[in-house]
């Protein structure tokens, strides 16, 4: 193995490492569902590891990581052959919660809101929204149009008002 090639590993795993947090949020996003998000983050990082190498030191490193989360979690659900199904989240059941959060019940609300979306928005929305990417960075990790994150991201946000507000 040469030099090269260890230092573009060790660069990534401590990158891993770094985004481990936003990774883990991306994956719950796409997947609304812990044990589902958590496969997904487990596979990102054996795959981001195992690649080390096509990792390009000039590019972001988060955007390369979440274009592998976003592909594998495509991958998944056609194996699957299902669509996307409404799961509670294991923490619903949990007695105790952090004050600093919003309560179970709007984190349910929101979770089913997300999970009631289709793919293609659910993916803007994390971006976005959770992320904190700008339109033109989701454009290009999704490979679309700018108009495009746009007018989905516009209509997740309506499918969300219209879901959340049924809710109340």
């Amino acid at each position: 193995m040469s030099s090269d090639t260890r230092d573009s590993q060790q660069t990534v795993r401590d990158g891993l490492l770094a985004i481990l947090p936003r990774l883990r949020r991306l994956a719950r996003a796409l997947a609304g569902h812990v044990d589902d998000a958590d496969d997904l983050v487990q596979l990102v990082l054996e795959r981001a590891l195992s690649r080390a190498d096509q990792w390009r030191p000039d590019g972001a490193l988060d955007k390369w990581v979440f274009a592998i989360a976003r592909n594998a979690w495509r991958d998944e659900l056609r194996s699957r052959g299902r669509t996307q199904a409404v799961f509670l989240p294991e923490e619903a059941g949990m007695a105790t919660v952090d004050d600093s959060v919003a309560p179970p019940v709007e984190q349910l609300a929101v979770a089913a809101a997300m999970a009631a979306l289709p793919p293609e928005h659910r993916e803007v929305v994390a971006l976005v929204l959770v992320e904190g990417l700008s339109y033109a960075e989701a454009a290009e990790l999704l490979d679309v149009p700018v108009g495009t994150v746009t007018s989905r991201l516009a209509r997740a946000r309506a499918a969300l008002q219209n879901h959340l507000g049924s809710e109340a």
